[in-house]
């Protein structure tokens, strides 16, 4: 009920499937600008991981570009999402990127690794793909127990920390999703994973942001304060830093090819 009544009023009946939500997307977080300010952040870190070039060749990728607006910041960057969508360059699969060994010198990514069906036949991929030295930046949910509550109960995607696998059954390209899927790799599974990608090291885990993106409603909720509270809410959130382990509900993940 809770969910229906700060349902964004541009989305509201449409399914996260339907190519008209990812247009209508593109507006909302150009429209909203609290969300917007979190989005460039977020890209902020992105760009500030991504390595110098070592070769003329290294290409930059975005995975799920979507309603994002990257590319304004960073107009080299190749932008791609699972089904044809205006204004971005190219339909792929993450898990079969379309790309010679070594060519890319960095993927990067918000919001788009726990919807990828099979984690690990990605993260075959980026090792292949990337240039040594390349890099994988990304900012995704992250499971703590302030997140668990929100995303459980104000979020659509399925949100499962106790899964034993690193994949989840085929559903609609943007609506199957384990939200938790980041946390179980590159935390719970942290072994896992370092054993089974020897030539992807894990470079920098920074959780944040417990408070300002359920403020901003996200892409599919209305906005909860105005654009105008944005940096009083993120003195807020920084001063509680120190308690990310519980409150926080994003992580910013860089992994680095060796």
């Amino acid at each position: 009920m809770l969910k229906n009544l700060l349902a964004h009023p541009l989305t509201r009946g449409l399914t996260p499937d339907d190519p008209r939500t990812t247009r209508l997307r593109q507006r909302i977080i150009r429209e909203k600008k609290f969300l917007r300010r979190i989005y460039e952040e977020w890209y902020g870190d992105l760009i500030a991981a991504i390595p110098a070039p070592a070769v003329r060749s290294g290409r930059i990728l975005e995975l799920g570009s979507g309603g994002g607006f990257l590319k304004e910041l960073l107009p080299e960057c190749i932008t791609s999402e699972v089904f044809p969508v205006s204004g971005v360059d190219m339909a792929l699969d993450a898990r079969a990127l379309p790309f010679a060994d070594g060519m890319l010198r960095a993927i990067l990514m918000v919001d788009v690794f726990h919807h990828i069906p099979d984690a690990a036949a990605f993260l075959r991929e980026a090792e292949r793909s990337l240039a040594p030295g390349g890099v994988l930046a990304m900012w995704e949910p992250w499971n703590t127990p302030w997140s668990r509550a929100v995303y459980r109960n104000l979020h659509a995607e399925p949100f499962e920390p106790d899964a034993e696998d690193w994949s989840f059954p085929p559903g609609g390209p943007l609506s199957g999703a384990n939200g938790a899927l980041p946390w179980m790799v590159f935390k719970r599974d942290f072994a896992r994973f370092a054993g089974h990608f020897p030539g992807l090291a894990l470079e920098t885990l920074r959780l944040d942001y417990p408070f300002s993106y359920l403020a901003s409603g996200g892409v599919s909720l209305r906005a909860l304060v105005p654009g105008g509270a944005f940096p009083f809410v993120r003195m807020v959130e920084r001063g509680a830093s120190v308690f990310g382990e519980r409150l926080a509900m994003f992580a910013f993940i860089a992994i680095r090819r060796k």
